[in-house]
């Protein structure tokens, strides 16, 4: 068992990324600046939208899981 784990133990060690990686990704990772965050909470018509569509898509997924389950739920029963 002990002899596994030695043989894991040096298989399974982390690996650094080449730097250029990470210089590129940091690069291309742009975050917004909090004032911007802060002005885009503030709008509340965008806030407004955003919940509808989020309240919206929670529904949908809702309705199509339990008419899954319905259909499922026939079929075991009959």
């Amino acid at each position: 068992m002990r002899a596994l784990e030695a043989q894991l133990d040096g298989m399974l060690r982390p690996v650094a990324p080449p730097s250029e990686l990470l210089l590129r990704l940091r690069g291309r990772i742009r975050f917004p600046e909090r004032s911007v965050i802060v002005s885009r909470l503030r709008d509340w018509q965008t806030l407004m939208l955003v919940l509808g569509g989020a309240l919206s898509g929670g529904l949908v997924v809702l309705t199509v899981a339990r008419a899954f389950f319905h259909l499922v739920g026939r079929r075991h029963v009959g």
